[in-house]
């Protein structure tokens, strides 16, 4: 969000320039600065945005494509610089108006754009999917063996029935070094059920991050963002069947146009909850219901060791 100031609608400074700047004229004083704003008439307006994704395939694999992210944002009127009934405690809340209620882009006056503007590097503006997701598997690799010699060395307590036990970490752990990103799972299963007849980036889109955190610590991943949402959610209900359950995975699949559309939703983690996939594989394994050979593979394999973003 970035706003800019106006008043009857002549532009001046970004909003936060121009706040500080006008709280420079009253020396710091909260107070004038609230009382000489609320009776003026002075409002601001500000940036606001969704995201819009652009693809282009660059073989035939189900990463070989590269992804445009962009912010497509316009200009609109946002309320009054200052509460008329409540002084502000810190130039904090000047900044950020907790006072402005935001209406919908339809009913908030609109001075420009749409603008598109492409992201930056740290928000995967322009991202060749099988190269970022080699970079997050190298990573993660890098980051778990940079830990190896504490982890060598620690040790988990165990109380039981016998007695405090002490147990390596490591030993309690043997895959920890073997661990395969949620990012690269969500490629490889799709690689590998129904839902490879179709590209994937005519369903999904990927909000993408790449950057130094706290400590220097790279932090890099995506969200996966639907290009489209089912009707309703699908809710994992103890007094449904599994039978009833299958009833709405195909229908969601149908909806979707997509096999096995639902398990990608499902590990997206809002439109079709968890313990419906637990709920599902408990019946192949019981051989209550079927599911395509491929899918359920990837299916069971996600029961063992769920992922969610």
């Amino acid at each position: 969000m970035q706003p800019s100031c106006c008043r009857r609608c002549r532009r001046h400074a970004p909003h936060r320039d121009w706040v500080e700047r006008a709280l420079a004229d009253v020396g710091g004083d909260l107070t004038a600065f609230w009382n000489r704003h609320r009776e003026s008439g002075e409002k601001f307006a500000e940036w606001r945005g969704t995201s819009a994704f652009a693809f282009a395939p660059t073989g035939p694999g189900v990463a070989d494509f590269v992804q445009l992210s962009l912010g497509r944002e316009t200009e609109h009127l946002a309320g009054p610089v200052v509460d008329r009934d409540y002084r502000p405690t810190s130039a904090d809340h000047l900044f950020e108006p907790t006072w402005v209620s935001r209406e919908s882009a339809v009913e908030a006056r609109q001075f420009a754009g749409p603008v598109y503007r492409l992201r930056g590097r740290a928000g995967g503006g322009i991202v060749h999917m099988r190269s970022f997701l080699a970079r997050r598997a190298r990573i993660e690799r890098e980051q778990r063996e940079a830990r190896r010699p504490e982890l060598e060395s620690r040790v988990i307590h165990e109380v039981g029935p016998e007695g405090v036990r002490d147990i390596p970490f490591l030993e309690a752990n043997p895959d920890w070094f073997d661990f395969f990103p949620r990012e690269n799972r969500f490629f490889a299963d799709w690689a590998r059920s129904s839902a490879a007849s179709a590209r994937i980036f005519d369903h999904w889109a990927f909000d993408i991050h790449d950057f130094e955190g706290p400590g220097q610590k790279r932090e890099i991943g995506f969200i996966p963002r639907p290009l489209k949402n089912p009707a309703e959610r699908l809710l994992g209900e103890e007094d449904v069947s599994v039978h009833r359950l299958m009833e709405r995975i195909e229908a969601i699949d149908a909806e979707m146009d997509l096999p096995f559309a639902w398990f990608f939703l499902m590990t997206h983690g809002h439109f079709v909850d968890p313990d419906v996939g637990h709920a599902v594989a408990d019946g192949l394994r019981a051989g209550r219901v079927r599911l395509p050979d491929r899918d359920a593979a990837v299916l069971l394999a996600w029961a063992d060791k769920p992922y969610l973003f």
